[in-house]
């Protein structure tokens, strides 16, 4: 397509946009004396303005009911998580039986990981990519040190290669076939935080098991972002949050997937939790564990229905718009938005460059895109925040950026790009 970095270009493509009308669906920010344009979806999404009746439906219930509530809400509380199962599963292209919300994103990772890295005689190595998120180093680090390993010898990473910004998808893969039977776990993030590197997750789940290792992504920035397969790659297991793309209150609640084939394994290790316990005999109160079927059998305790509650408002969003034509609208979003980057970069070299670090292939990224800023210091991200921009900022020089396909429009990323070229100078 021949892009213009123009406002009328940019109307004319809103117009054109099946999904334009889902904008007014979502509150956006009234803090700034400019009006906001919000490009930190993948820090934390706009709220849906269904979200405060759904969780007033619950107040309501609990108000009238009490604990009665469980039994009598409209939606059951004792197994409120169901209605979210089959949407959530749409999402991260899963079975329903796979999927269980429920607890936050770390929480579910330790979790699964509890399960599917089981060190015995030389297979004890988990690999991950360098630099993750800090959250996954620290899990990874301690689910470690818990079986009494050393740090250095059994947590392995693939990094960049010396002078690049992106993990050589090669690397990851020659590692994986070089520790061979010593390789316990891969557990790597699907989208890269930093950079917004999206790895071919399944072509490593196929690396992984040709080894004999268990596979699982976290998958933080990419649900709701990009077009997941889970089932049909093979995935082990996974966890995502639900308060990025998914839009579903700050610290909200997470997903959890485990595949078909191991959902039927009670003798998996695991922490145990009576709401992970056999529905059909959980009141009975005996002792001995029995999980329940699938990914339900991963939980711990009782559902949490107001953070529920936020995400169902949200995943009813998504079940509206369907992952295709969000798919769609996000590569045609953040195409326009790298065109008018790169426009702005040439522009204006005389005062620093811009450089994308996110990969220029939309097969290998989703939504975020990552600036090096050359010759530019946080002095102009703050110039972008004053001018109203919500971004986020990781030292030394780089603005992350993402442009939600369910409420940013095209309006949205010529408006980045006035600012931003407003900002340099």
């Amino acid at each position: 397509m021949n892009y213009s970095n123009t406002l009328e270009f940019a109307k004319e493509m809103d117009a054109k946009d099946p999904l334009n009308s889902f904008r007014e669906k979502f509150y956006f920010p009234t803090f700034h004396k400019n009006e906001v344009v919000y490009f930190t979806g993948n820090s934390l999404g706009l709220q849906p303005k269904t979200v405060e009746g759904m969780i007033k439906e619950e107040l309501d219930a609990w108000a009238k009911y009490g604990v009665e509530g469980h039994f009598l809400a409209e939606r059951p509380w004792f197994s409120y998580h169901e209605n979210l199962t089959e949407k959530a599963a749409k999402i991260v292209g899963a079975l329903p039986v796979e999927v269980v919300i429920t607890h936050s994103l770390t929480t579910n990772l330790h979790l699964l990981m509890v399960s599917f890295y089981q060190p015995k005689g030389k297979r004890t190595k988990i690999l991950c990519e360098a630099k993750a998120f800090p959250s996954d180093q620290y899990a990874l680090e301690s689910q470690v040190k818990f079986h009494g390993l050393d740090l250095k010898e059994n947590l392995v990473e693939v990094g960049p290669r010396e002078g690049e910004h992106l993990i050589n998808e090669e690397d990851i893969l020659a590692k994986i076939e070089e520790l061979g039977d010593e390789l316990a776990m891969v557990m790597i993030g699907g989208v890269n935080y930093y950079t917004g590197q999206l790895f071919d997750m399944e072509a490593i789940t196929k690396a992984g098991h040709a080894v004999g290792a268990k596979v699982g992504f976290d998958l933080a920035h990419a649900a709701g972002n990009i077009n997941l397969k889970l089932h049909d790659w093979g995935v082990d297991f996974a966890a995502w949050c639900g308060y990025k793309y998914l839009n579903s209150s700050p610290g909200g609640v997470s997903g959890m997937f485990v595949h078909e084939r191991h959902a039927y394994s009670p003798e998996l290790p695991r922490f145990a939790g009576w709401w992970g316990y056999d529905k059909e005999t959980r009141f009975q109160m005996e002792p001995g564990f029995n999980p329940m079927r699938g990914a339900e059998g991963w939980q711990l305790s009782n559902a949490p229905v107001l953070g529920m509650a936020a995400h169902l408002a949200s995943l009813n969003i998504f079940d509206e718009a369907g992952m295709e034509r969000i798919g769609e609208k996000r590569d045609a979003l953040t195409a326009y938005l790298e065109f008018i980057i790169e426009d702005i970069s040439e522009r204006n070299a005389e005062r620093g460059t811009f450089e994308i670090i996110t990969p220029s292939d939309k097969s290998k990224r989703g939504a975020q895109l990552s600036i090096l800023a050359h010759g530019q210091g946080k002095a102009l991200f703050d110039a972008l925040t004053e001018q109203g921009v919500i971004a986020d900022w990781r030292e030394p020089n780089v603005i992350r950026i993402a442009p939600a396909p369910l409420y940013n429009s095209f309006e949205d990323c010529y408006q980045f790009g006035k600012s931003l070229e407003n900002a340099i100078q």
